[in-house]
């Protein structure tokens, strides 16, 4: 379904962008590749890193915030992946208002250039943080995904929807545990500080996250929550995996941390529908005759709620340590 269609990516010069690139670019045969983003270094970088197929790409410095640089990009464009975010927990609660202005204001801009222009299908990436939030990153994109659920409901005639993939932490990604403890080996450390002996994560690679984002872009009719159905790992196991015999002192829980990654809440099971690799979260409004739930699904019992503590998939030492193996930590 990608083929001869322009796609552009918001953020795309970051990790998601890029595997999204490159996966579209080795499995489809799609007319056009935008990348928009605010970092020209980044993009000259990717430009480079994929210059056997300058042909389709074309890389706009832009911002999400500016609305009037988005509505000019998206001419011609037929299908948008909203990556573009302030992702860092720490960074957002210390500057809030730039949370808010790119988060929040910027989902907003993405929608209404959409809904000028003759885009067909929008899909948001969302965060487990957004999912009863308890930092302030949380909480923007909770508001960014209540924005683009809403957004089919000013669709009117035009053939186009909105919707959201959710996941968690990927594995080796920027600022997450793997590449911290990889990065206190190659100094010569011992130990692992652990926050909680409790915490769990679920695990998702790119590609996963990727192939996420086409089935929502085959499926979905407005408003849904995409979710894949992935294992769970304990973070003792992950550093015991990565050092076997290593210390793990507990250091306690950082601010606007949490336990567990949660996808769907108890209030979510409402609207729930499990499949057979993923789960699904309908929006409890519907605007029109298409947004009805995929019957080849069944319901989700009342009360259900998907964690990283309390999933039927869990990750030994031993497979944490095959899975290791295909992240890449020296990028």
């Amino acid at each position: 379904m990608l083929n001869n269609k322009t796609i552009l990516i918001t953020g795309g010069t970051g990790s998601f962008g890029k595997c999204f690139t490159k996966y579209v670019l080795e499995h489809y045969e799609p007319k056009k590749i935008i990348i928009y983003s605010r970092d020209e270094f980044k993009q000259f970088l990717m430009e480079n890193e994929f210059k056997e197929y300058k042909d389709k790409l074309r890389f706009f410095i832009g911002d999400v915030r500016d609305k009037e640089r988005l509505q000019r990009a998206f001419e011609g464009v037929d299908y948008v992946i909203h990556a573009a975010a302030l992702k860092q927990v720490p960074a957002c609660e210390y500057n809030p208002n730039e949370a808010i202005k790119t988060n929040i204001h910027g989902a907003q801009n993405v929608i209404d250039a959409a809904l000028d222009s003759d885009v067909q299908k929008v899909v948001a990436l969302s965060t487990d943080k957004a999912v009863n939030p308890v930092n302030l990153y949380g909480g923007t994109k909770l508001v960014s995904d209540k924005l683009f659920v809403a957004a089919n409901a000013y669709a009117g005639t035009k053939d186009i929807n909105f919707s959201i993939v959710r996941y968690g932490n990927v594995a080796g990604s920027r600022g997450s545990v793997i590449p911290f403890f990889h990065n206190i080996m190659k100094n010569g450390g011992t130990e692992f500080p652990i926050t909680d002996y409790r915490m769990t994560r679920f695990w998702i690679s790119l590609t996963q996250g990727v192939e996420l984002v086409i089935k929502a872009l085959e499926e979905a009719a407005g408003g849904e929550t995409f979710i894949s159905k992935i294992p769970s790992f304990k973070i003792t196991d992950l550093a015991q995996a990565m050092m076997p015999g290593c210390k793990m002192p507990e250091v306690g829980i950082r601010p606007g941390e949490k336990l567990h990654e949660i996808m769907v809440t108890v209030e979510d099971s409402h609207t729930t529908y499990e499949y057979d690799k993923h789960f699904i979260v309908y929006p409890q409004m519907v605007w029109n005759n298409k947004q009805k739930p995929d019957l080849s699904g069944k319901k989700v019992a009342e009360g259900f709620s998907y964690s990283s503590d309390n999933n039927d998939q869990w990750l030994s030492v031993e497979e944490i340590k095959e899975l290791l193996k295909t992240v890449d930590l020296e990028k």
